[in-house]
């Protein structure tokens, strides 16, 4: 088994995808419309669907919000300098709601930002060798 995608309601479908690919260097891998059922699915990933876990977007027609909930937490992303992904991130006109700095009680070094729709997204710096320590 393994994941393979992630589902986030968006309310805005043509926003989210590009925040996704300009602000976050993802791709579209696919997009299809139902029209009978009055939505449209995008799907975005750093790779192909084959070879990893992408983010499925889904835009109900006509609804331009949601309530998050308390239950979701993250989406969590490697990068390989957190500091500088914040700042790529901010210059493309990303919103960063953590800088860059160590996990607290820990030194693994992460950030935080956050797409159109309100949804974290967890920036982990990646590490030489190792699990991350948390």
């Amino acid at each position: 088994m393994r994941i393979l995608h992630t589902m986030l309601r968006v309310g805005d479908l043509d926003r989210s995808i590009a925040f996704y690919t300009d602000v976050m260097g993802m791709k579209v891998l696919r997009r299809n419309d139902n029209e009978e059922y009055q939505y449209t699915l995008a799907f975005v990933g750093y790779q192909d669907e084959s070879d990893g876990a992408v983010l499925e977007l889904t835009y109900n027609w006509g609804t331009s919000e949601y309530d998050l909930g308390t239950a979701y937490g993250h989406i969590a992303l490697e990068v390989e300098n957190a500091a500088e992904a914040c700042e790529r991130i901010r210059n493309a006109g990303g919103n960063v709601t953590r800088e860059a700095g160590p996990v607290k009680g820990g030194k693994t070094v992460i950030a935080f930002v956050e797409d159109p729709d309100g949804y974290k997204i967890e920036l982990i710096e990646k590490k030489p060798l190792g699990p991350i320590e948390l």
